[in-house]
């Protein structure tokens, strides 16, 4: 949403940006899909910087490490940022940007979570839950592309649970397997393991690219 929103603004966006955590939980950053990732950047057409982290309390110089490559790759002069709620993670990026001579634009922030979440389907979002770390929130739903009711079933459960509905707090983590950016669609092949009471994840075996009908 945020990739979108920058470029009805008048973003060019040169690169996508991905930091990968070695551990299995950072207060910073998602733990993605590497492969999943890279389709998603050929599906887009854009290309696809990365780095890893191996100690959560390197996660700042990772930032920076990949922030310098990319300006100095491609000349860019803004970082966007699909933060909505979290300010330990508005605080970190802005401060890594302005040290290297970045402006952040953060698009989604301070939006209303639960209207975000119909404004993704109503975009054309199409995404799943590949994790779960939150009491409340079914693990029937892992590995599912969501709908409306989907949808209705999470801000139900958050205001019952208190957790995030957008899980801004860490409570999920979602992959993207279409949007109208996208060249190609994405299926994905896994199922799911618990891990514990609260906690499960989505164990993809395979992704793949299906190529879209126009519309």
């Amino acid at each position: 949403m945020a990739l979108i929103k920058a470029l009805e603004n008048g973003f060019k966006v040169v690169s996508l940006i991905s930091i990968q955590p070695l551990y299995d939980y950072s207060m910073l950053y998602h733990r993605p899909v590497f492969s999943a990732l890279s389709l998603q950047a050929y599906s887009l057409g854009i290309p696809l910087e990365s780095i890893s982290v191996a100690n959560e309390n390197r996660e700042k110089d990772a930032l920076e490490k990949i922030l310098e490559r990319v300006k100095a790759r491609y000349g860019i002069t803004h970082v966007v940022t699909g933060g909505i709620a979290s300010r330990f993670q508005k605080k970190a990026f802005e401060e890594v940007s302005r040290k290297i001579g970045l402006e952040t634009y953060s698009p989604l922030w301070g939006v209303d979570q639960e209207e975000y979440l119909y404004m993704l389907l109503e975009r054309g979002i199409k995404f799943m839950i590949i994790s779960i770390t939150t009491m409340g929130l079914p693990h029937r739903l892992l590995g599912k592309v969501l709908d409306r009711e989907d949808v209705d079933t999470i801000i139900r459960l958050s205001r019952k649970y208190g957790f995030n509905p957008s899980f801004e707090g860490g409570e999920a983590e979602t992959f993207v397997v279409d949007m109208p950016l996208f060249k190609y669609a994405l299926r994905v092949e896994g199922s799911p393991r618990i891990l514990g009471e609260y906690e499960a994840v989505f164990e993809v075996r395979k992704i793949s690219l299906s190529r879209k009908t126009p519309s």
